[in-house]
């Protein structure tokens, strides 16, 4: 079997180090990129190479950033004393699509992870408290990630933060506009039912969504669920 040339296989080699490409996506990019006019694929690369340049950390929020300060962080309308603490980049970007936030960020570059050997020092907990003495920030967000890391860096933050005084509050999570309950696991429903009532609630909504119980509409009148 005739093996790659040594020019395609370290293409393919440095494009499957991207998260989300396996040895074929990167293989099927690779003979894309040599078939390219020369002229686009060195614009390709400069664009690459100069924007990973230009891109630092916001000196205040951690954001990304060509300068000191991001932009989000250099506009004074945003400082309404709201701070949203997120993972990383890539979440500010997702709750500025819509245009409904109007504070400031905090972005963590991470959440804790023991397994991992990420703690508290690792991620940006330190530069959050430092921000917070000036007593100009009303609210603290938590909006990190509903899987175990992040509602343990949440939970971890929240302590730190109960003795100064600040509001902190927990973004919703649950079923997505447009799912259905069928689909949706357990955890999830179970957090948003009242206290006291979720085993029973979710047990019996297990049933119906299975087709294993029936529901009495008006006697004598029953629909299957």
């Amino acid at each position: 079997m005739a093996q790659q040339l040594e020019p395609i296989a370290r293409m393919v080699a440095q494009l499957s180090r991207l998260p989300g490409i396996g040895q074929k996506s990167a293989q099927r990019l690779a003979y894309h990129i040599i078939g390219m006019p020369l002229e686009d694929v060195r614009e390709l690369a400069s664009v690459l190479y100069q924007g990973r340049k230009a891109i630092r950390y916001c000196a205040v929020c951690g954001n990304y950033a060509t300068g000191e300060l991001c932009d989000i962080c250099a506009d004074e309308r945003r400082r309404n004393g709201q701070i949203c603490v997120v993972r990383d980049p890539r979440d500010v970007a997702a709750i500025e699509r819509m245009h409904d936030f109007h504070g400031s960020y905090h972005v963590l570059h991470g959440t804790l992870s023991p397994m991992d050997g990420i703690g508290p020092d690792d991620i940006r907990i330190r530069e959050l408290l430092a921000r917070l003495k000036d007593h100009t920030v009303k609210e603290v967000i938590l909006a990190t990630n509903p899987d175990i890391e992040g509602e343990a860096t949440a939970s971890y933050i929240a302590r730190l933060l109960k003795p100064m005084g600040v509001l902190v509050t927990r973004i919703a999570h649950g079923v997505p506009v447009g799912g259905e309950l069928e689909y949706t696991d357990e955890v999830t429903l179970s957090l948003l039912m009242l206290d006291g009532t979720q085993e029973e609630l979710l047990k019996k909504m297990t049933e119906l969504c299975r087709g294993q119980e029936r529901i009495e509409v008006s006697s004598p009148y029953d629909a299957p669920f």
